[in-house]
């Protein structure tokens, strides 16, 4: 077992079981999808950090509730419902199809059968999670370590958060981009968001109807292959990426269009909380400066 609070996540130690781990968390996201109504920008769809992994938190179905888990110390899933019935599905090696066929027989003899569209999104490879089997990796020592820097990560979220009197969302893990986020917004609304590639446009119109300052974290790949935290503005405004950040490892990326900050940079940090702080804070500054955020109203004195 992991114990380094901050481990090392080599993205090419791990890519594959990344791989399918992207898939499983986006099966269990849909049926989140699918179950509970729709709150302000997807907040509905996302995962939550647990002390042993992801879970749904409750989610109805008719007068019932169910939750899903993901432990990644004892590497499973856990399944549980309102009148005490509980199923679990081991994670190890396995296809993306064997995953689907076990979790959709598990929930169905909970009698709560759902349907969801099983094409991933937001990955270039769309095959339906019903025929994937190229996807087949599990290193549980790597799911642990991923699992472990978002937990840490959460905790330092929470306390950039609580700094913030407007509105701001959940500390919360987007399944269709793999990456942990809390998102600041302004109070203003937002230019119709053009999109993102292979999904649908009108999720990134609901997820940005309003201005934001968000940041998180991301495990790496395409563009960037290594893990990273990030910051972004929507819609970006004028100056944003020359604003000066902290730390000074920190630089713009022109292609995404975001701050970005190697996770080793903080991993390897004397004081790892405060340079992500810093990193958090500046970047946000940034955006509410450039963009004329009413800070006062919006911030802790």
């Amino acid at each position: 077992m992991t114990t380094n609070s901050w481990p090392a996540l080599p993205l090419a130690q791990w890519k594959d079981t990344y791989g399918t781990l992207h898939m499983w968390t986006q099966i269990v996201g849909k049926i989140r999808l699918a179950l509970a109504p729709l709150v302000n920008h997807w907040w509905n769809v996302t995962l939550y950090v647990t002390p042993r992994g992801l879970t749904t938190s409750a989610m109805p179905y008719n007068d019932r509730l169910i939750r899903i888990d993901f432990d990644f110390i004892d590497h499973m899933v856990l399944i549980q419902t309102t009148d005490g019935s509980t199923k679990s599905i081991s994670l190890r090696p396995r296809s993306v199809a064997e995953f689907y066929q076990e979790m959709m027989a598990a929930i169905g003899s909970l009698g709560m059968p759902v349907k969801i569209w099983t094409t991933p999104v937001e990955v270039p490879d769309r095959t339906p999670f019903e025929n994937d089997r190229k996807h087949a990796a599990y290193d549980p020592e790597y799911a642990q370590r991923v699992w472990r820097i978002m937990a840490q990560a959460s905790r330092v979220f929470t306390e950039f958060r609580s700094r913030f009197i407007g509105k701001v969302s959940p500390i919360h893990f987007f399944w269709g981009s793999f990456d942990l986020a809390v998102t600041r917004f302004s109070g203003r609304t937002a230019p119709s968001h053009p999109g993102v590639p292979n999904c649908g446009r009108f999720v990134a119109v609901e997820a940005y109807s309003h201005e934001v300052s968000s940041c998180g974290f991301w495990p790496g790949g395409g563009p960037v292959n290594e893990p990273s935290f990030y910051a972004y503005a929507y819609p970006e405004p004028q100056a944003f990426k020359d604003y000066p950040v902290k730390p000074q490892e920190a630089f713009y990326h022109t292609g995404m269009g975001e701050f970005l900050l190697p996770y080793d940079v903080v991993r390897n940090a004397k004081s790892p909380d405060e340079v992500l702080l810093s990193f958090m804070q500046t970047t946000y500054e940034a955006a509410a400066t450039c963009a004329k955020w009413e800070r006062r109203a919006l911030e802790r004195q």
